[in-house]
């Protein structure tokens, strides 16, 4: 399944607004590309685990290489941004 940038981004847009809708955070801005999924959506590790099986649920997709997004070096990152999300799938899709 090949999928276009902005399919991708749509889809991962809808998949963070369903996870964060009933969510108190401070961050009110539309979701984009720039937008960072622990310090602006105020995500936990659960969060993250929550968001990788909403992906692989979507794209019906169990294969996919989460660790060269989520980890550098053997150690996972700090944060993530929705641009990077995107560019990801746009590769392994």
């Amino acid at each position: 399944m090949t999928a276009d940038k902005e399919t991708i981004l749509g889809n991962v847009v809808r998949i963070l607004n369903d996870l964060t809708g009933d969510w108190e955070m401070e961050f009110s801005g539309p979701v984009g590309p720039g937008t960072m999924i622990i310090s602006d959506l105020e995500f936990e590790s659960i969060d993250v685990v929550q968001f990788v099986v909403q992906i692989e649920e979507q794209y019906k997709r169990k294969d996919l290489p989460f660790e060269k997004l989520l980890m550098r070096d053997g150690r996972y990152r700090d944060d993530i941004s929705v641009g990077e999300v995107v560019d990801f799938l746009h590769t392994y899709l």
